[in-house]
């Protein structure tokens, strides 16, 4: 057996788990919830506004290199990943689709690697931490909780195996760092101008 399918058969144990052990009702409604992206708009809208008002010009600066961050962790998770490693989601995995359970109304016709939600959050929570850390609030590493829940999600509604939300999740972090590191050396929040 090579590596490539031991890595694959722990993928489909640990998202057998987690699809099919372990769920209940409460989870069976919340969690499906909680992965939609207009549930985290005000959030999104509260940085927006709270950002520029707090740090001025700095915080308009912030604000765009967000926005840049999500949008290259989106295009780099669902283009260019997604266009290179053709991998079939669960719920269209032959080798297990009968045995999914699907909580959401369709299951995407695109590639499953890398899960996009766990790269978008996972970059949002990063550039959020690194750039809020010293400036606002330490605190704020509890988005990287938020992140886990939502990517863990994409593994319980059946649309995502394990491996694709750690890869989703590893290219996130780099996403989100590295914006967030030329942001902070040079204009930060904490050098008001």
């Amino acid at each position: 057996m090579s590596l490539a399918d031991e890595i694959r058969n722990v993928d489909y144990k640990i998202f057998s788990k987690i699809n099919g052990d372990w769920h209940n009702t409460f989870f069976d409604i919340v969690l499906p919830f909680l992965r939609q992206s207009y549930l985290w708009i005000p959030l999104y809208f509260f940085l927006g506004i709270f950002t520029p008002l707090n740090f001025k010009k700095n915080g308009w600066y912030w604000s765009l290199c967000f926005l840049v961050t999500a949008a290259l962790s989106d295009y780099i998770s669902s283009t260019i990943v997604k266009g290179t490693f053709l991998r079939l989601r669960p719920c269209q995995d032959p080798a297990i689709m009968q045995h999914v359970r699907l909580l959401v109304n369709v299951c995407p016709g695109n590639s499953s690697f890398t899960s996009s939600h766990a790269a978008n959050h996972f970059a949002a929570a990063m550039y959020i931490f690194t750039t809020f850390k010293n400036a606002v609030s330490k605190w704020w590493a509890l988005l990287f909780v938020w992140a886990f829940v939502i990517s863990y999600t994409q593994v319980y509604v059946g649309i995502h195996f394990p491996g694709d939300v750690i890869g989703g999740a590893a290219l996130g972090l780099i996403i989100g760092f590295l914006p967030a590191k030329v942001f902070n050396k040079y204009i930060g929040l904490d050098n008001l101008n």
